[in-house]
């Protein structure tokens, strides 16, 4: 099973990153659990302007009522943002290398050469479990890399399976019998 999104062509965003040798093997936009946190923020902070408006609805607390909003407003724009930049997230794994490619305006990519992966697992936490996401560990030999974790992965057995296929490749005579 290849999981690639949009036909085999990866976005421009993360096209301009690949090597013109490299095949693109993998490509999976991070899980949208990544958002519960400024969903929950969002709505709590409506809930909290709500009540506030209710509470102190007359009077001359009109003020008060105006910076409470604009507070939301502001709670609701980090929102948007953070789903901007949710969208332009990827997880790459090619014929060569890993990459993850972050950031709306300040651009990061953190790779990793498969040659040098000597381990890779992942955990799931209970949420994780339940809303279907996982966490990649990825180490090499003794070395700090810029890629040694990817959160918030989704199907992480079939792409954990994917992956170790290519880290470790091995036949039908592997010489294990």
């Amino acid at each position: 099973m290849r999981l690639v999104t949009h036909g085999d062509s990866a976005p421009a965003s993360v096209n301009r990153y690949l090597l013109p040798h490299e095949q693109q093997v993998i490509m999976v936009r991070r899980h949208p659990a990544k958002l519960l946190r400024p969903v929950a923020e969002v709505f709590g902070g409506l809930i909290i302007a709500g009540l506030l408006s209710k509470i102190f609805g007359g009077g001359d607390s009109g003020t008060a009522l105006v910076v409470v909003w604009w507070l939301w407003l502001l709670l609701l724009i980090r929102f948007v943002w953070k789903v901007a930049e949710w969208s332009v997230d990827y997880f790459v794994v090619t014929s060569k290398r890993m990459l993850l490619t972050t950031g709306l305006i300040t651009r990061k990519v953190a790779m990793m050469p498969l040659g040098k992966v000597t381990d890779m697992s992942f955990q799931r936490s209970l949420l994780g479990r339940m809303l279907g996401y996982g966490e990649f560990i990825l180490e090499s030999a003794g070395q700090d890399q810029a890629l040694s974790t990817v959160e918030y992965i989704p199907y992480p057995e079939t792409l954990y399976l994917e992956v170790c296929q290519m880290l470790f490749p091995g036949g039908k005579d592997d010489g294990d019998d």
